[in-house]
């Protein structure tokens, strides 16, 4: 008899593990919704909830199959409370012989899954997780000698390999990438559709209510739940992206917007697709397909289609690639030395800065933002203000419904904090306010001025940005895409770097986390010591 764990981000029917299971020989699936796991970060209760419920609803499914399933509850009364008792307890009474385990998600959990057969005394087989289209030995291959890794190569490799938007051995179009034309900012008059929203079912109108009482006091909201938590509701979302909001996906993908009291307000013309991919609802290349046959029956332009298509084959495979790789010791860089704790508006949202504050609230209502709002909003502060690496990952991997580490630690570590050195990204994407005020609505709703850097009401992230510059010319003075702008910092006079620098210390000791904060910091006003002000 053999014993099949099957993880919260593994609920696809198709799975390595679930391919080998023989219901009629007594084998048998075990799933755990554990406490270990929903405390080893401060998770949101929406993405609790989501992943209890998907795990409930998947379960059900499998059953319904005829596959054995002995489901553990997180209040049922002999809960064990980690996997690996979960899975001795099942092993014990259901007399497993073996257990045969697809690849997890995270490295900590593949860690405790390697110890388990010298603790159960049973073999353990952990199979590849081929549901990614590219396997690990295949991208330590392509990553094998090379000092950085870049996406754009290896994107072009998995676009030769799955076949998507490729005309013999030639991209679609004559050209690989169409980044320069998704960079629109979104007007005034432009309305986005509202996603698609599916209505708790009593499955998970239970998950909620146990979320609720045992996870009240974890940051955000579970008000409003619609996540999609089956295969049947993750193929209506990707219809319902495919058709409505896919078409202008391209030109938008990097635009923001100030709530404005619309249905389409948080999602704007991204997918929402990221939950689905991630827990095993729907499947990478399916999902590309869907996209490729929009721009075949002419229904999408192909920059929409190819920027879709090169965030799934591209930086969804590369990130986990990269994270594979480097794991254990990835987490530990920290290029910058870093060390400066979360400032409290992280978590409250309490901040007169307007990106940050939207940023914060929607994530506290929805567990989602998109990716320039991580990247450019949360993520750019966090990097400019020279925040901890360790406390930035365990915020990131906290609030966000669709973040499992091997995703998440990536795109924080690397691409928003440059933590890694370089690694994965060419530059650290470090910018002033300027960036905000072009791709975005923010500053004209924002009480601080974003063409100012050092006045009273100057906005906060210009300073930074220059201070973190000056920080950290000497390291980065020589990178090619960041010339232009050392070209500019070198004609400022002495007298113009001490006053950015006086202003970027006075900000992060408004904020409490600046012990060497020069004394005008004390002018600010009580009420907005702990608050994003000048």
């Amino acid at each position: 008899m053999r014993l099949f764990p099957v993880f919260g981000d593994q609920l696809s029917h198709d799975l390595a593990s679930l391919r080998q299971l023989d219901p009629g020989t007594g084998d048998a699936v075990v799933m755990m919704e554990v406490m270990e796991e929903a405390t080893y970060v401060p998770h949101h209760p929406r993405k609790i909830a989501l992943i209890f419920s998907a795990m409930r609803h998947f379960a059900a499914e499998l059953e319904a199959r005829g596959v054995a399933v002995r489901y553990v509850t997180l209040d049922a009364p002999d809960n064990g409370g980690s996997f690996f008792a979960e899975v001795q307890r099942a092993a014990a009474e259901l007399g497993a012989e073996e257990i045969v385990a697809t690849w997890p998600g995270e490295y900590r959990v593949l860690a405790d899954l390697r110890s388990w057969e010298a603790d159960l005394g049973l073999p353990v087989h952990i199979l590849e997780d081929d549901r990614f289209l590219c396997p690990h030995a295949d991208f330590k291959r392509w990553a094998e000698g090379r000092k950085q890794l870049r996406m754009e190569f290896f994107y072009r490799d998995m676009r030769r390999r799955t076949g998507l938007l490729m005309d013999g051995d030639q991209p679609v179009g004559e050209q690989w990438n169409f980044d320069a034309d998704n960079r629109r900012k979104m007007p005034a008059a432009e309305t986005p559709p509202a996603a698609l929203s599916f209505a708790p079912d009593a499955t998970t109108q239970a998950v909620l209510a146990l979320v609720q009482e045992r996870f009240a006091g974890h940051f955000g909201s579970l008000e409003g739940f619609d996540f999609p938590v089956n295969r049947a509701q993750a193929l209506a979302g990707l219809a319902d992206f495919i058709e409505r909001r896919l078409p202008a996906f391209g030109d938008f993908q990097d635009a923001m917007r100030r709530p404005r009291g619309e249905a389409g307000d948080d999602s704007l013309y991204h997918s929402l697709l990221g939950t689905s991919l991630n827990l095993g609802l729907l499947g990478p290349m399916e999902v590309c397909a869907a996209a490729e046959a929009a721009f075949a029956a002419g229904k999408a332009p192909l920059n929409a289609v190819e920027g879709f298509i090169r965030q799934i084959i591209g930086w969804r495979e590369f990130v986990r690639g990269i994270y594979w790789l480097t794991m254990p010791g990835y987490a530990d860089r920290n290029t910058f030395r870093a060390d400066r704790p979360l400032p409290d508006f992280f978590w409250t949202g309490e901040t007169d800065m307007a990106c940050v504050r939207h940023a914060v609230e929607q994530t506290r209502d929805r567990a989602y933002a998109h990716h320039i709002q991580r990247l450019m909003v949360t993520g750019n502060l966090a990097l400019i203000a020279g925040l901890d690496p360790i406390e930035v990952n365990r915020w990131y991997l906290s609030v966000y419904a669709d973040a499992f580490e091997w995703v998440q630690l990536p795109n924080t570590h690397g691409m928003v904090l440059h933590a890694d050195g370089g690694y994965l990204g060419s530059k650290p994407y470090a910018a002033s306010g300027k960036y905000i005020d072009r791709m975005s609505d923010y500053c004209k709703g924002c009480r601080f001025d974003v063409k100012d850097s050092t006045g009273p009401d100057a906005c906060p992230l210009n300073a930074l940005y220059w201070h973190f510059l000056m920080e950290n010319e000497d390291r980065l003075a020589g990178n090619p895409r960041m010339g232009l702008v050392y070209r500019s910092l070198a004609k400022f006079s002495p007298e113009r770097r001490a006053e950015l620098r006086a202003k970027a210390a006075a900000t992060l000791g408004v904020w409490g986390i600046a012990e060497d904060a020069p004394s005008d910091a004390g002018s600010v006003p009580a009420d907005k010591q702990m608050e994003l002000s000048a």
